[in-house]
């Protein structure tokens, strides 16, 4: 039961990051808007949020079934971001098939949300690779405490 809590958190975590870095895409674009001379949309903001969590969790639950046996340094950057793309494409289904949009409007939403997926996924490991890398210092830092001895110097210079 502890590993589905630990997962359960990690579904939760990510969908809360990618909100709000969405929400943050969303804040540049009405920002843009605004520059441009359009009216302030502070409902895209909020727009981009919302569409974020879902998102951020689709894209757990994908990365969940399709990476499950592997650790994030064993993952590619381009497989992590076409796993974005396939939750943003999952998620994007649901405005194909509501039919509340015009097929145009549906298809570049759609082409948004993939986009914003495979961006976010590509961020998530690279946060995730950084992370790991400050561990691993952290724990290098023990090992360099250690020391070799003049033999083992010796022989990893080949001498």
């Amino acid at each position: 039961m502890k590993k589905w809590l630990k997962r359960l958190r990690a579904v939760v975590g990510t969908a809360l990051t990618w909100a709000v870095a969405w929400a943050g895409v969303g804040t540049i674009l009405a920002l843009v808007i605004l520059a441009s001379g359009g009216g302030f949309g502070p409902g895209t903001i909020g727009m981009f949020a919302v569409l974020g969590l879902p998102a951020g969790a689709t894209f757990s639950l994908v990365l969940w079934i399709a990476g499950r046996r592997r650790r994030f340094d064993e993952m590619s950057l381009p497989r992590f971001a076409v796993l974005g793309a396939v939750g943003g494409l999952l998620l994007s289904m649901l405005f194909l098939l509501g039919g509340t949009e015009s097929w145009s409007a549906s298809a570049l939403t759609s082409s948004v949300i993939i986009l914003l997926g495979m961006g976010s996924a590509a961020g998530s490991l690279a946060l995730a690779r950084r992370a790991d890398d400050r561990e691993l210092l952290e724990a290098g830092a023990d090992v360099d405490d250690i020391g070799l001895t003049q033999e083992e110097t010796r022989e990893l210079l080949g001498n």
